[in-house]
């Protein structure tokens, strides 16, 4: 039993946001015995590793998202709501939502996440696609279909797409888009030449990939070009138009659709919760991951910022919310928290069908087929749910595996 807080019981937990580090925070502390809301502005929790799949049809918004009610219903003392976070009180212990309604606290944990950023470029965030949540993979999804559907029609006479930023979302995102034009086109839209169609990957570094081994990047690079996608490695933006990407050198890269992969930053709301803010609006913490000034709150996941940066991957969102969740128990016990200290188990991206790279902590890199099989069984791993398991692994069977006509382009 934790010892007794304040408002006597168990201590009460808010634990804002559900994404990977909301959900591993809420899991220990029910387990320890907190009384644990967990608060997010949707009823879901969302597997964003797997967004781009369902940006191009070969997952439905169903299989990579899972109920907050249903996971937190997995333990006795936690509960879900479903609002967003307005306002922090730290002097009085409690948190504002936007449904008019307060929530006392003994703790608080805030791992409401970031949002895209858009670096002050010129039009993009008029131009673009982002894919950082459901709703953006959706809105992208309609846009490849309406643009497909016009020019079968020879209602407009391209639909060529440029993916912005060569990190793991953008080569994937790129390599799938590339595979579906080569494999899925001439047959579910006879009507379309391959003129008619690109996929271009832009990219400021010259390389794709940059947290990977040279080997790795250059083997990723390979396989995008082997699936017909042009890169523009070296290449700065100056800004995106409606109908093209634009160079720092003045070059003009026609694009009928823009997909934004470039970076993250903590949303504007942050600012109004009156907490430290430091590099890209993050939230600066202690190295055992809360607020200096108010212990009691503690930050975890891609809007927290540390002394020591993390990487913004899906691993030390994990890791940051057992951590904290360990350390708000120790505290309700009367020990002090102890500094986070990250584990990296390694990286790991898909180019496309029996390609990926994989490289581990201790040195040892792979790429192929190996590196693919590994990726699938490790996503699947992670997904919440027995149906979205099952439900994923056989629609990556369909797309990967089966009859071209069986993998669907891009559906509604």
């Amino acid at each position: 039993m934790v010892q007794e807080p304040r408002s006597g019981g168990p201590p009460h937990v808010v634990v804002v946001g559900a994404g990977f580090a909301g959900l591993n925070a809420t899991r220990e502390l029910a387990r320890g015995g907190a009384r644990v809301t967990l608060v997010d502005r949707h009823p879901y929790t969302t597997f964003q590793p797997l967004l781009y799949q369902v940006a191009t049809a070969g997952l439905g918004p169903g299989d990579v998202s899972y109920p907050t009610r249903a996971y937190a219903a997995k333990y006795p003392t936690a509960r879900a709501r479903r609002a967003a976070l307005t306002k922090v009180h730290p002097a009085e212990r409690r948190v504002d939502l936007d449904d008019g309604t307060s929530l006392d606290y003994d703790y608080l944990v805030l791992t409401t996440g970031v949002t895209t950023n858009w670096y002050g470029i010129e039009g993009a965030r008029e131009h673009s696609y982002p894919i950082y949540s459901v709703h953006d993979a959706i809105v992208l999804r309609r846009r490849l279909q309406q643009l497909l559907e016009e020019v079968a029609a020879g209602k407009r006479e391209s639909a060529h797409a440029v993916v912005v930023g060569a990190g793991a979302t953008g080569v994937e995102m790129a390599g799938t888009m590339a595979e579906l034009r080569r494999r899925n086109l001439p047959v579910t839209f006879p009507e379309i030449t391959p003129k008619q169609t690109s996929v271009t990957l832009v990219e400021r570094f010259d390389y794709v990939l940059a947290p990977y081994k040279p080997r790795l990047r250059e083997a990723a690079a390979k396989a995008l070009l082997k699936r017909g996608v042009r890169l523009r490695l070296g290449s700065t933006l100056a800004s995106v138009e409606a109908d093209a990407v634009v160079l720092s050198d003045g070059t003009r890269l026609p694009s009928d659709v823009t997909v934004w992969a470039l970076g993250v930053a903590a949303p504007a709301e942050v600012s109004n919760l009156g907490l430290p803010q430091g590099k890209g609006g993050r939230i600066t913490v202690t190295p055992a991951l809360n607020v200096e000034e108010y212990p009691e709150i503690f930050v975890a996941g891609d809007l927290a910022g540390p002394p020591d940066p993390l990487p913004q991957l899906a691993q030390p969102a994990i890791q940051m919310g057992k951590h904290v969740g360990k350390q708000i128990l120790a505290l309700a016990h009367g020990r002090p928290a102890a500094p986070f200290s990250y584990r990296d188990p390694g990286i790991m991206a898909t180019v496309g069908r029996g390609q990926a790279v994989l490289q581990l902590a201790n040195g040892l890199t792979m790429h192929g087929l190996p590196a693919w099989l590994a990726w699938i069984g490790l996503h699947v791993t992670y997904l919440l749910g027995g149906r979205n398991r099952v439900s994923v692994l056989v629609a990556f069977f369909t797309r990967y595996v089966g009859p071209r006509r069986s993998a669907a382009t891009v559906v509604e």
